[in-house]
């Protein structure tokens, strides 16, 4: 899943990333442009993966195959 941090101050947003890659992103902000200010604002998901890989879903489809492969070999 991918995050994204918007200011509760101003229109600043970081971009996606992971959890803490914003998180940091957002600290980082509020320092330089709030600092008398406790971070805030909202996060939002896009529900991908930023790393792009295919999941645990894709993983059990591939083993699920590779079995009826095994099982139809034999017979």
């Amino acid at each position: 899943m991918a995050y994204r941090y918007r200011c509760g101050e101003c229109g600043f947003k970081t971009s996606w990333g992971t959890e803490s890659q914003g998180e940091r992103a957002q600290i980082a902000h509020y320092a330089d442009r709030h600092p008398d200010l406790y971070p805030g604002g909202t996060v939002e998901t896009n529900g991908k993966d930023p790393s792009g890989g295919i999941g645990c879903l894709g993983v059990l489809a591939v083993l699920f195959l590779l079995f009826v492969l095994a099982v139809s070999c034999s017979r």
